[in-house]
């Protein structure tokens, strides 16, 4: 009786279970990281979708461990979107080296390429120790509606294992992913702007960022004027190395914004260099730059220094080193005052970005006591600094050396910040200047608002090739002397998305999962007996089991 009583409980939980999951949706997640585990902003997303979505993942064939895992995260990232998908998600995964000949083969790549999506090249050796070059494109096409966005899955940051970048790239699926969906997806677009008229870097000095910005923003370009309503309608506002002071009425209005809950993005250096000289003959007079913005960035919570960064950690520039009048004869040599800036791993706009370059770099300090602004360190010097003080003269054949522990005596000395909440107005208690128009209220304390500071401008500028309309501009961060790309554009990137969009997206890079490799040593050494205990092992726990049985079953029915 009791047996029976067992097994009817069992079967009521069993339809009750059954029952309840018809009703009731849910998906459980037993991992310790929540790796197959979703935002609650991404489900939100899909279930806002109005059509089917179309995905289509070019990471396919022969592919190594490492990125065998990255299509495996995808898959299964794609697969757990498609539950909460309120139409679906119609998704394929393509090998883009399967041809029947060489030269289909690259003319597929080549194809892919034109589109956008850089192939990867990664290099492994064969069992006899041969190096074998293959190529992949761990990139996915998003098609919704009339839109397509091709997504980049795979980060490489430098200075980083293949394994970890690999990981770092699985961390950040979620994030790319859903960024391109959203991108696909969006019908409004919001509007930042670039300020003019202080002598700021120009259209073409930042052509590459606003390329990489218009994916997500409509970008304006202008002057301040005498409108003091007229940044309104922004949501945020960049101000690139400015060189000319800014007029009260201008810091005024930029004031009035930030109270009104307007964000800003801030790239001031300084110090001013004449660069013209430096490139000439090697000297150059280095003296603090001042545009008139030291007492409202200090209002604000920020001070920047009239110093210059030398940094061990640096970029290098081509140096001749031949006898004069002998043929020219260049090597590399480290250029101090480009330092490669590290990157917070702590915050969602830096974190999993490589070092960022800049040059002629000041640092900052945080100063006054405004417990309603929280502060976030973004870069920062390396553990090897010199802070050189101005006026100073900068003088290419007199560099220190690299291995002066004395001199490259300071660490980590900020050189960008958040700030973020309720900023005390630089014009508290003060008249507004005069000649403006559209004036309503002089706020002293500004609504929830927030800006980052930069105390280098070039953070922000790329680089030109050529010649007038022979030129043509250089990808952001791109040091074409040491062929590297550096981190600037991701940065600037991430800084305006925490600032314009909803941070709640950005903070999906804050995902860590951790990284559990198996040791290659002892797979080489121990490769066989694996491979046999794997094989064997169960067979013989089956054959065991079967024999136990079959033991049990004839003593039972012999007694």
């Amino acid at each position: 009786m009791f047996r029976k009583n067992s097994n009817l409980f069992v079967l009521m939980a069993v339809v009750a279970l059954a029952t309840l999951s018809f009703f009731v949706f849910f998906r459980i997640d037993l991992t310790s990281d929540g790796r197959y585990s979703i935002s609650p902003q991404s489900k939100e997303l899909m279930q806002s979708t109005s059509e089917t979505m179309n995905l289509t993942l070019y990471l396919d064939g022969d592919l190594n461990p490492g990125f065998q895992r990255l299509k495996k995260s995808t898959v299964e990232l794609v697969d757990e979107l498609d539950v909460f998908a309120n139409k679906g998600i119609n998704f394929q995964v393509i090998n883009p080296s399967e041809a029947s000949s060489a030269q289909e083969r690259e003319k597929k790549q080549a194809e892919l390429a034109a589109l956008g999506m850089t192939p990867t090249a990664i290099y492994e050796r064969d069992n006899e120790g041969k190096a074998i070059q293959k190529i992949v494109f761990p990139w996915i096409k998003i098609s919704y509606g009339s839109k397509t966005v091709y997504v980049n899955l795979l980060k490489n940051i430098r200075g980083v294992s293949g394994e970890e970048n690999l990981n770092i790239s699985i961390e950040n699926l979620e994030f790319e992913l859903t960024d391109g969906i959203r991108r696909a997806m969006k019908t409004t677009v919001s509007k930042i702007a670039f300020i003019e008229g202080h002598g700021e870097l120009n259209e073409a000095e930042t052509y590459d960022i606003s390329k990489s910005l218009s994916r997500y923003f409509q970008i304006d370009r202008g002057v301040i004027a005498n409108d003091a309503s007229i940044l309104q309608p922004y949501k945020a506002i960049i101000i690139a190395r400015p060189t000319v002071p800014f007029t009260e009425k201008d810091k005024f209005i930029i004031d009035q914004y930030i109270m009104q809950g307007g964000n800003v993005l801030w790239l001031v250096d300084g110090v001013r260099i004449a660069r013209e000289n430096l490139s000439v003959n090697g000297l150059s007079p280095a003296m603090e730059l001042d545009v008139n913005l030291s007492d409202q960035l200090f209002k604000y919570g920020v001070r920047i220094n009239a110093n210059l960064l030398q940094d061990v950690q640096c970029a290098q520039i081509p140096v001749n080193i031949a006898p004069k009048g002998a043929k020219p004869q260049f090597e590399s040599s480290p250029w101090f005052f480009a330092p490669l800036l590290l990157t917070s791993y702590q915050h969602p706009i830096t974190k999993n970005i490589t070092e960022v370059r800049s040059e002629f770099t000041s640092s900052l300090d945080i100063v006054g006591e405004n417990k309603e602004v929280r502060t976030a360190l973004l870069l920062a010097s390396s553990d090897n600094t010199h802070a050189l003080a101005t006026p100073a003269t900068i003088d290419l054949g007199a560099m220190p050396n690299g291995t002066d522990k004395a001199y490259f005596n300071q660490a980590y000395l900020p050189v960008a910040v958040l700030l973020e909440g309720k900023f005390k107005s630089n014009f508290e208690n003060r008249l507004a200047p005069e000649g403006l128009s559209g004036i309503r209220q002089v706020l002293a304390q500004s609504k929830p608002a927030k800006q980052i500071v930069v105390a280098d401008g070039d953070i922000i500028r790329n680089e030109t090739n050529g010649i007038a309309s022979d030129s043509t501009t250089l990808p952001l961060g791109f040091d074409r002397y040491m062929n590297q790309q550096f981190g600037n554009r991701e940065f600037i990137q991430n800084a305006l998305l925490y600032l314009a969009d909803d941070p709640k997206w950005l903070e999906l890079r804050s995902r860590s999962l951790k990284l559990r490799l198996l040791n290659k040593q002892i797979i080489s050494e121990q490769k066989l007996f694996w491979q046999i205990t794997n094989i064997a092992l169960p067979l013989l726990i089956l054959v065991l089991v079967g024999l136990v049985y079959q033991n049990f079953r004839r003593r039972k029915y012999t007694k």
